[in-house]
Protein backbone atom coordinates (compact mmCIF):
# COMPACT_ATOMS: atom_id res chain seq x y z
CA UNK A 1 0.00 0.00 0.00
CA UNK A 2 1.28 3.50 -1.09
CA UNK A 3 1.29 6.40 1.11
CA UNK A 4 0.45 9.85 -0.24
CA UNK A 5 2.73 12.37 -0.10
CA UNK A 6 1.74 16.22 -1.28
CA UNK A 7 3.70 19.12 -2.80
CA UNK A 8 3.32 22.41 -0.81
CA UNK A 9 4.65 24.25 -3.24
CA UNK A 10 1.12 23.60 -5.71
CA UNK A 11 -1.40 22.01 -3.98
CA UNK A 12 -1.75 25.11 -1.36
CA UNK A 13 -0.62 28.21 -3.10
CA UNK A 14 -1.84 31.16 -1.04
CA UNK A 15 -0.72 30.81 2.81
CA UNK A 16 2.51 30.50 3.74
CA UNK A 17 4.59 27.73 4.02
CA UNK A 18 3.87 26.49 7.40
CA UNK A 19 -0.09 26.96 7.54
CA UNK A 20 0.21 24.28 4.18
CA UNK A 21 1.54 22.35 6.14
CA UNK A 22 -1.16 22.50 8.41
CA UNK A 23 -4.00 21.97 6.17
CA UNK A 24 -1.84 18.75 4.30
CA UNK A 25 -2.26 17.44 7.97
CA UNK A 26 -6.18 18.14 7.16
CA UNK A 27 -6.01 15.62 4.05
CA UNK A 28 -5.24 11.86 3.65
CA UNK A 29 -1.10 12.50 3.35
CA UNK A 30 1.42 11.18 5.24
CA UNK A 31 4.02 13.44 4.13
CA UNK A 32 4.94 16.61 2.12
CA UNK A 33 7.64 17.57 -0.14
CA UNK A 34 8.66 20.96 -1.52
CA UNK A 35 10.86 22.83 -3.94
CA UNK A 36 13.03 25.93 -4.35
CA UNK A 37 13.51 26.01 -0.61
CA UNK A 38 16.90 26.22 0.79
CA UNK A 39 18.72 24.59 4.12
CA UNK A 40 17.63 27.14 6.67
CA UNK A 41 13.66 27.52 4.94
CA UNK A 42 14.08 23.38 5.33
CA UNK A 43 15.01 23.39 8.95
CA UNK A 44 12.46 25.78 9.85
CA UNK A 45 9.44 23.65 8.18
CA UNK A 46 10.31 19.81 8.44
CA UNK A 47 9.95 20.47 12.40
CA UNK A 48 6.86 22.19 11.35
CA UNK A 49 6.08 18.77 9.67
CA UNK A 50 7.14 16.63 12.09
CA UNK A 51 5.11 18.26 15.24
CA UNK A 52 1.77 17.41 12.62
CA UNK A 53 2.49 13.77 12.67
CA UNK A 54 4.14 14.63 8.93
CA UNK A 55 7.11 13.21 7.02
CA UNK A 56 8.85 15.46 5.38
CA UNK A 57 9.12 12.86 1.87
CA UNK A 58 10.71 15.04 -1.24
CA UNK A 59 13.27 17.84 -1.24
CA UNK A 60 14.29 19.19 -4.63
CA UNK A 61 16.65 22.30 -5.78
CA UNK A 62 19.35 21.82 -3.57
CA UNK A 63 21.97 20.81 -6.62
CA UNK A 64 22.63 22.06 -9.55
CA UNK A 65 22.76 20.32 -12.83
CA UNK A 66 24.65 17.25 -13.25
CA UNK A 67 24.69 17.14 -16.89
CA UNK A 68 27.53 19.46 -17.31
CA UNK A 69 30.69 18.28 -17.37
CA UNK A 70 32.70 21.48 -16.51
CA UNK A 71 30.81 21.87 -13.08
CA UNK A 72 31.25 17.72 -11.89
CA UNK A 73 33.57 18.82 -8.87
CA UNK A 74 30.99 21.55 -7.47
CA UNK A 75 27.91 19.60 -8.46
CA UNK A 76 29.31 16.44 -6.44
CA UNK A 77 29.96 19.30 -3.31
CA UNK A 78 26.16 19.85 -3.38
CA UNK A 79 24.87 16.42 -3.23
CA UNK A 80 27.30 15.84 -0.24
CA UNK A 81 25.88 19.22 1.47
CA UNK A 82 21.93 18.16 0.66
CA UNK A 83 22.60 14.60 1.64
CA UNK A 84 24.22 15.98 4.47
CA UNK A 85 21.08 18.39 5.39
CA UNK A 86 18.87 15.62 4.38
CA UNK A 87 20.06 13.31 6.50
CA UNK A 88 20.02 15.77 9.86
CA UNK A 89 16.79 16.58 8.81
CA UNK A 90 15.09 12.95 7.85
CA UNK A 91 14.07 14.31 4.44
CA UNK A 92 13.67 10.58 2.86
CA UNK A 93 14.06 11.66 -1.63
CA UNK A 94 16.19 13.93 -2.90
CA UNK A 95 16.01 15.01 -6.61
CA UNK A 96 19.21 15.70 -8.22
CA UNK A 97 18.44 15.93 -11.59
CA UNK A 98 19.78 17.16 -14.92
CA UNK A 99 19.40 20.64 -16.17
CA UNK A 100 19.50 22.33 -19.78
CA UNK A 101 20.80 20.30 -22.88
CA UNK A 102 23.78 22.25 -23.45
CA UNK A 103 24.61 23.64 -26.45
CA UNK A 104 27.82 22.46 -28.28
CA UNK A 105 28.13 19.70 -25.45
CA UNK A 106 27.16 16.04 -26.82
CA UNK A 107 24.77 13.60 -25.36
CA UNK A 108 27.36 11.66 -24.27
CA UNK A 109 29.61 14.13 -22.83
CA UNK A 110 26.44 14.85 -20.65
CA UNK A 111 25.39 11.05 -20.03
CA UNK A 112 29.08 11.01 -18.71
CA UNK A 113 28.52 13.83 -16.15
CA UNK A 114 25.56 12.29 -15.14
CA UNK A 115 27.05 9.04 -14.47
CA UNK A 116 30.23 10.19 -12.95
CA UNK A 117 28.56 12.61 -10.37
CA UNK A 118 26.30 10.11 -9.88
CA UNK A 119 28.44 7.36 -8.98
CA UNK A 120 29.73 9.37 -6.29
CA UNK A 121 26.29 11.19 -4.71
CA UNK A 122 25.15 7.80 -4.46
CA UNK A 123 27.76 6.80 -2.24
CA UNK A 124 26.78 9.09 0.19
CA UNK A 125 23.41 8.61 -0.37
CA UNK A 126 23.95 4.86 0.91
CA UNK A 127 25.88 5.98 3.88
CA UNK A 128 22.73 8.31 5.11
CA UNK A 129 20.02 6.23 3.57
CA UNK A 130 18.77 8.67 1.63
CA UNK A 131 17.53 8.13 -2.31
CA UNK A 132 18.97 10.06 -5.11
CA UNK A 133 16.06 10.64 -7.74
CA UNK A 134 16.47 11.89 -11.72
CA UNK A 135 12.90 13.44 -12.93
CA UNK A 136 12.07 13.15 -16.76
CA UNK A 137 10.59 16.93 -17.46
CA UNK A 138 8.49 17.58 -20.40
CA UNK A 139 9.93 20.00 -23.13
CA UNK A 140 6.64 20.93 -25.02
CA UNK A 141 4.61 22.80 -22.05
CA UNK A 142 6.47 22.94 -18.57
CA UNK A 143 10.70 23.34 -19.18
CA UNK A 144 11.27 23.73 -22.93
CA UNK A 145 15.27 23.03 -23.22
CA UNK A 146 15.56 20.71 -20.72
CA UNK A 147 17.89 17.39 -20.64
CA UNK A 148 16.21 14.97 -19.26
CA UNK A 149 12.97 14.08 -21.27
CA UNK A 150 11.76 10.17 -22.25
CA UNK A 151 11.87 8.10 -19.32
CA UNK A 152 13.93 5.49 -20.79
CA UNK A 153 17.30 7.75 -20.91
CA UNK A 154 16.45 8.46 -17.24
CA UNK A 155 16.16 4.27 -16.54
CA UNK A 156 19.28 4.04 -18.44
CA UNK A 157 21.02 6.51 -16.32
CA UNK A 158 19.87 4.11 -13.37
CA UNK A 159 21.38 1.09 -14.89
CA UNK A 160 24.49 2.61 -15.55
CA UNK A 161 25.08 3.81 -12.18
CA UNK A 162 23.60 0.45 -11.00
CA UNK A 163 23.29 1.70 -7.31
CA UNK A 164 19.87 1.27 -5.08
CA UNK A 165 20.49 4.59 -3.73
CA UNK A 166 19.35 5.87 -7.38
CA UNK A 167 15.87 5.99 -8.60
CA UNK A 168 13.70 7.58 -11.50
CA UNK A 169 11.03 9.89 -10.13
CA UNK A 170 8.05 9.25 -12.60
CA UNK A 171 5.96 12.16 -12.79
CA UNK A 172 2.94 10.59 -14.91
CA UNK A 173 1.97 14.42 -16.06
CA UNK A 174 5.33 15.03 -17.41
CA UNK A 175 5.32 11.51 -19.32
CA UNK A 176 1.92 11.70 -20.49
CA UNK A 177 2.76 14.72 -22.57
CA UNK A 178 6.43 13.42 -23.96
CA UNK A 179 5.31 9.81 -24.58
CA UNK A 180 2.35 8.67 -23.52
CA UNK A 181 1.92 4.64 -22.87
CA UNK A 182 2.35 5.32 -19.12
CA UNK A 183 1.04 2.50 -17.56
CA UNK A 184 3.23 0.41 -19.37
CA UNK A 185 6.15 2.14 -18.53
CA UNK A 186 5.67 2.64 -14.70
CA UNK A 187 4.45 -0.73 -14.52
CA UNK A 188 7.21 -2.71 -16.13
CA UNK A 189 10.14 -0.50 -14.92
CA UNK A 190 9.34 -0.33 -11.17
CA UNK A 191 12.70 -1.59 -10.10
CA UNK A 192 13.53 1.56 -11.26
CA UNK A 193 11.28 3.61 -10.00
CA UNK A 194 11.59 5.43 -6.34
CA UNK A 195 8.87 7.78 -6.17
CA UNK A 196 5.83 8.71 -8.57
CA UNK A 197 3.68 12.12 -9.01
CA UNK A 198 0.51 12.54 -10.60
CA UNK A 199 -1.41 15.29 -12.16
CA UNK A 200 -3.92 14.86 -15.03
CA UNK A 201 -3.78 16.33 -18.93
CA UNK A 202 -3.75 19.00 -19.77
CA UNK A 203 -3.89 21.80 -17.04
CA UNK A 204 -1.46 20.12 -14.34
CA UNK A 205 -4.89 19.70 -12.49
CA UNK A 206 -6.00 16.67 -9.97
CA UNK A 207 -6.50 13.00 -11.44
CA UNK A 208 -10.23 13.65 -13.01
CA UNK A 209 -10.05 16.28 -14.47
CA UNK A 210 -8.21 15.35 -17.65
CA UNK A 211 -7.40 12.66 -20.02
CA UNK A 212 -6.09 10.23 -17.73
CA UNK A 213 -7.47 7.25 -16.42
CA UNK A 214 -5.96 7.08 -13.09
CA UNK A 215 -8.75 4.93 -11.63
CA UNK A 216 -6.90 2.68 -13.59
CA UNK A 217 -3.51 3.32 -13.43
CA UNK A 218 -2.96 3.94 -9.94
CA UNK A 219 -4.64 0.63 -8.49
CA UNK A 220 -2.32 -0.99 -11.47
CA UNK A 221 0.83 0.45 -10.22
CA UNK A 222 0.40 -0.75 -7.03
CA UNK A 223 -1.22 -4.33 -8.09
CA UNK A 224 2.94 -4.46 -10.14
CA UNK A 225 4.34 -3.90 -6.64
CA UNK A 226 4.80 -0.33 -6.64
CA UNK A 227 5.24 1.12 -2.43
CA UNK A 228 6.97 4.30 -2.75
CA UNK A 229 4.89 7.58 -2.06
CA UNK A 230 2.08 8.68 -5.00
CA UNK A 231 2.86 12.20 -4.73
CA UNK A 232 0.30 15.00 -5.50
CA UNK A 233 1.86 17.37 -7.29
CA UNK A 234 -0.90 19.58 -8.99
CA UNK A 235 -2.93 22.71 -8.86
CA UNK A 236 -6.67 21.87 -7.81
CA UNK A 237 -10.08 22.99 -9.32
CA UNK A 238 -11.58 21.18 -6.74
CA UNK A 239 -10.42 21.96 -3.47
CA UNK A 240 -7.18 20.17 -1.62
CA UNK A 241 -8.52 18.18 0.95
CA UNK A 242 -11.30 16.72 -2.08
CA UNK A 243 -8.52 16.60 -4.33
CA UNK A 244 -5.85 14.82 -1.97
CA UNK A 245 -9.19 12.53 -0.86
CA UNK A 246 -9.80 11.38 -4.62
CA UNK A 247 -6.39 10.04 -4.75
CA UNK A 248 -6.35 8.28 -1.84
CA UNK A 249 -10.00 6.47 -2.58
CA UNK A 250 -8.25 5.56 -6.15
CA UNK A 251 -5.16 3.54 -3.89
CA UNK A 252 -7.47 2.17 -1.62
CA UNK A 253 -9.28 0.49 -3.90
CA UNK A 254 -5.85 -1.35 -5.51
Amino acid sequence: MADISVNLNMVFDEDTFEARIERAAETDATAVGTYGKGPEELRDLVPVARDHGLAFGYASSLVGPINDPDRTEQTVQEIHDAVALADELGIELLNVSPGADLQGVSDVKQFAACTAVLREGTRVAEEAGITLLLEPLNTAVDHPGTWLVESGRAFDLVTAVDHPNLGVLFDIYHQQITEGNVTQLLTENLDAIAHVHVADVPGRHEPGTGELAYERILPELLEAGYDGYIGCEFTPVGGPRAAVSNVAEMIEND
